[in-house]
């Protein structure tokens, strides 16, 4: 899994894109470690994401995020990593992926990202009306992920589909 910039398969996108789930589906396929920023950052704190965002805010929480992403990024190992949906707002973490691998962003269909998140309890920024919460961030990022190297939109896509796109293109950069 060498690459010339990098050994690392990295996705970003809005949650509900299916970062957790394709990460997965690669890291077998391409038979490598693989890394999920937020699961990392709980088990590191020894908190719920929602609970740090409750306790430091949602800035506090992206300074962790900051800290975390830097350091599995910083590990030689070839990897598949999972962002949390808002690691790309900092222009640093953006700059970073870029020089660790293949950033892949996945997109959806604001529909179907309702369909797919509304029912979890477990997002801080979704409290309240989830539907109007995702459409007026899905706005205020809607530019967010173009820094990446391709994007996939997986608003009719299986995961395993997912999957194929980003091997094709993961091989061609090989």
């Amino acid at each position: 899994m060498e690459r010339q910039h990098g050994n690392k398969l990295i996705l970003v996108g809005f949650m509900g894109t299916g970062k957790s789930t394709v990460s997965k589906l690669l890291a077998s396929r391409l038979e490598c470690k693989r890394v999920d920023v937020d699961e990392r950052i709980v088990s590191s704190t020894g908190h719920a994401i929602s609970d740090i965002f409750a306790e430091s805010g949602e800035e506090g929480f992206r300074d962790i995020e900051a800290r975390v992403l830097a350091d599995i990024l910083a590990n030689d190992a070839p990897s598949v990593i999972a962002t949390g949906g808002g690691a790309v707002l900092r222009e640093a973490n953006r700059d970073l992926m870029l020089a660790s691998g293949l950033v892949v962003a996945l997109t959806a269909d604001a529909a179907r990202i309702i369909d797919r998140v509304q029912s979890d309890d477990a997002r801080p920024l979704l409290q309240g009306d989830a539907a109007s919460r995702v459409n007026t961030l899905l706005e205020q990022r809607k530019h967010a992920y173009d820094f990446a190297h391709i994007a996939v939109d997986t608003t009719s896509l299986t995961a395993d589909e997912v999957v194929a796109v980003i091997m094709e293109h993961w091989g061609k950069k090989q």
